[in-house]
């Protein structure tokens, strides 16, 4: 089923990313409005391509050097199955290992149902454990308000 399918090295559009990502159950996984400039943030992604349609999508997000999380592999449930899935993480990984000058650290939260996939590949937990904090943003006036305070003061200048 994999075999019509076309590659590409890039980063899926948000229309691409909400479609994908809604078809495997992701409907408030993410702030919509804001996923564009999310996606535009990237180090590097890939698209899986039918004919026109997006089936599959992964990214990788990172400082392009050292670290490196994949983020957002997904697949649509009528490809799931294929090996699709794979072929993304293995693209990804290639692209990591062509970019990163020395060893990479790669990072990357799982589902329940991708665990399987990311064992075959080589991860693990290892000896650490994988933690996150949700952080909502600080009011607007308080925003601006630390950024001016970071500003070296030009009268001291």
């Amino acid at each position: 089923m994999t075999d019509a399918t076309t590659m590409l090295d890039r980063v899926a559009t948000a229309a691409e990313h909400r479609s994908i990502a809604e078809s495997v159950g992701w409907h408030d996984a993410f702030d919509w409005t804001t996923i564009a400039d999310s996606l535009a943030g990237s180090t590097f992604g890939v698209v899986a391509h039918v004919g026109s349609e997006a089936v599959g999508m992964g990214r990788v997000v990172g400082d392009g050097v050292k670290y490196f999380y994949i983020q957002d592999l997904a697949v649509i449930p009528a490809f799931q199955g294929t090996g699709l899935g794979a072929r993304l993480l293995d693209r990804l990984t290639d692209r990591i290992a062509a970019t990163a000058p020395t060893t990479a650290f790669v990072g990357l939260f799982s589902t329940a149902a991708g665990t399987d996939l990311y064992a075959s590949r080589g991860f693990g937990s290892g000896d650490m454990t994988g933690l996150f904090r949700l952080i909502e943003p600080a009011p607007r006036d308080e925003r601006q308000n630390r950024r001016r305070s970071e500003r070296p003061d030009s009268r001291n200048v």
